[in-house]
């Protein structure tokens, strides 16, 4: 046995033990060796090749290359469900995190149903390699509740059970824990450092639990530059909910209210403030980073506020980018699991010199296309069209962006992978195979 596995051991012995002879014989059997590799995985929810497009044209002209765009393996992603063409956060969320087929209405398991993953384990990938002594972690601009990181980690029946995801969170055994929901781990009549009463009625404080357990519990972006590398387990909690405000351009404008809070930190600095921490220690890990603002704001028709999310999206990217260059055993893989909304470009020509120095000028753009698709401009529906950044010809492009629905859509989803293991990315990606990319990078072949 080799020196992790025999830490996983010891440790589960001081904790307990296992809950029986069987749980033990089935979690040796299946615990596979880590490869001493680490693993980005980072999770634009939401995010599909024409929303790409857009943002790229939006913040770097036609002509021009986001950091998205410059991560060098790609793949085509399929997205089906086991009963449905259309992803759903939290099946998809399942899918990556388990490598198996399941149904669009599940949370950490097929339905109602128990599952093990692809390669047998009882549990998770990333609690396979917690498991197996690799240190894990999840960052989340949404609620810590959102099932893109919250499947990796907990199982429920309902997506909507929002108490008892942050309650196995909060067990989980995770060495880094970032995003926001602080009223989910607060009981009723405790508020929080964010202004908002706890909504748990059984009367438990997770937040003294984990502090307990020896968790070092923070709630501000200042907070980010203090981290210790002699901290053993972080927990970070940023907002009352989410750290972005998900409504309708107009309801945002009447409350006064922007796309993301001011006072939160952005995924950008949550994650690469997180890889520091965890390169501190100089052993391997698995971290998973979901920027959820680009699924749900486009599930709110607000093509403002996706583009804002697809912009702090890239910027992670970028930052992330820059941790692999400077680490020869890090790999970043990047997919969504859906394109939300379907998005689409639909361009008006080049803005002359007096529309670019005053693009509020500009005529509204009708509230719907000639087939009758929502229209969005940029601020809104009926407003001013979006004008790109210069293309290679010093050109600005007028343009509006069209919805199809308010929901999930199987899309255009493009994976996306870097550094050492991304030679163990597939031209054609089934949402199942993130997990055995996961599987290939964190652990040696068996």
């Amino acid at each position: 046995m080799n020196s992790l596995k025999a830490l996983f051991f010891i440790c589960v012995l001081l904790s307990g033990g296992f809950s029986s002879a069987t749980d033990e014989a089935e979690t040796k059997e299946h615990l596979a060796t880590p490869s001493g590799q680490s693993v980005v995985f980072f999770h634009p929810d939401g995010t599909g090749l024409a929303g790409w497009n857009i943002s790229r044209i939006l913040d770097n002209g036609p002509d021009g290359l986001s950091h998205w765009d410059l991560v060098p393996k790609l793949a085509i992603y399929r997205s089906h469900m086991r009963d449905h063409l259309n992803a759903s956060s939290h099946g998809g969320g399942t899918t990556h995190a388990y490598g198996v087929k399941v149904a669009r209405d599940s949370y950490g398991q097929d339905g109602k149903k128990e599952i093990r993953s692809a390669s047998g384990y009882p549990g998770s990938i990333m609690m396979e390699a917690r498991d197996a002594g690799i240190r894990i972690g999840i960052v989340n601009s949404g609620h810590l509740a959102e099932p893109g990181t919250g499947c990796m980690l907990a199982s429920v029946d309902k997506r909507s059970d929002v108490l008892a995801i942050a309650e196995q969170l909060s067990s989980s055994g995770a060495d880094l824990i970032f995003g926001g929901g602080e009223i989910f781990f607060l009981p009723t009549g405790t508020t929080g450092v964010h202004g908002q009463e706890g909504i748990r009625e059984d009367g438990i404080n997770l937040i003294e639990k984990m502090e307990e357990s020896g968790y070092t519990v923070i709630y501000h972006p200042g907070d980010l530059a203090k981290l210790s590398g002699d901290t053993t387990k972080i927990l970070g909690l940023f907002a009352a909910v989410d750290t972005y405000n998900d409504r309708t351009e107009e309801e945002l404008s009447e409350a006064g209210l922007p796309f993301y809070d001011p006072d939160a930190p952005t995924i950008g600095q949550m994650t690469d403030a997180a890889l520091k921490w965890f390169r501190s220690s100089e052993e391997p890990f698995f971290l998973m980073v979901e920027e959820e603002g680009n699924d749900n704001f486009s599930n709110k028709l607000n093509a403002p506020g996706a583009m804002e999310a697809y912009r702090r999206a890239d910027q992670a990217i970028g930052l992330i980018r820059k941790h692999v260059a400077h680490e020869e055993d890090l790999t970043l893989l990047i997919a969504a699991d859906s394109e939300a909304s379907g998005p689409s470009i639909l361009g008006s020509g080049i803005a002359d010199a007096s529309e670019v120095e005053n693009p509020e000028s500009l005529d509204p753009l009708p509230k719907v296309t000639n087939r009758g698709a929502p229209l969005d401009g940029r601020g809104g529906t009926a407003t001013a069209p979006f004008l790109s950044a210069p293309d290679a010809n010093g050109q600005h492009h007028r343009f509006g962006i069209a919805w199809i629905s308010s929901d999930d859509s199987y899309g255009s989803v493009v994976a996306r992978a870097e550094g050492p293991g991304a030679k163990h990315l597939p031209l054609n990606l089934d949402n199942t195979g993130v997990f055995h990319f996961l599987r290939r990078v964190l652990f040696i072949a068996e």
